[in-house]
């Protein structure tokens, strides 16, 4: 139960490293939770700071929660390490201790370190979501339907285990939950649609 607890803690601590926030202090002088649509995550880099930004921020979100799977799997082993590093990675990109518990919706980081956990589960999720932001143009509806599916998928394929299907059902239903300002602008069809020519275009 400790080493438990303790790979949640250390997960947290580095998941409440900021990606987006230090790369937009260091590149651009300002914070990007100060910018855009005031969230630290990838898609509002590659809006207000442009491609590159976007995906400095990207790898940095998921190579936190990729050290705190492996710190998981030292100390308690198996997926249940893994799983129980991606929660404290994921709590702490959404509440940085280190940024006044401001942060971002978690999906690079629930993406990259679960792909470390459950591989196929993983890819399936994001396929999911490339094919409904290339149809939608929303990232939001693809974030949501993946959160959702990424749980799906492995309280389907995997035997029950109920802290490893508890953290899941909590991940997937917390991305969602983060996301309720966006599933509002969708009601309201005011949500910001992805133009892709910001991928195809250099940021000045």
């Amino acid at each position: 139960m400790i080493k438990m607890a303790l790979t949640v803690i250390i997960g947290y601590l580095f998941g409440s490293i900021s990606s987006g926030v230090v790369l937009s202090r260091l590149a651009a002088n300002t914070d990007i939770r100060t910018q855009g649509s005031g969230n630290a995550g990838t898609t509002n880099m590659l809006r207000v700071l442009g491609r590159r930004m976007a995906l400095f921020t990207f790898l940095g979100d998921m190579l936190k929660g990729v050290i705190a799977v492996y710190i998981g799997k030292a100390l308690v082993g198996g997926e249940l390490g893994g799983v129980l590093g991606v929660l404290g990675a994921v709590l702490g990109h959404n509440f940085p201790v280190f940024f006044g518990f401001k942060g971002g919706k978690g999906i690079a980081t629930s993406f990259g370190s679960l792909l470390f956990v459950y591989p196929l589960q993983a890819l399936a999720a994001f396929t999911i979501f490339l094919i409904l932001v290339i149809i939608t143009h929303y990232v939001s509806v693809g974030s949501i339907a993946a959160a959702i599916a990424l749980p799906a998928f492995v309280l389907l394929t995997t035997p029950f285990h109920p802290v490893i299907w508890g953290c899941m059902v909590f991940l997937g239903a917390m991305v969602v939950w983060r996301h309720h300002q966006n599933i509002s602008r969708l009601l309201q069809h005011k949500e910001n649609k992805l133009d892709f020519n910001t991928l195809r275009k250099k940021k000045k």
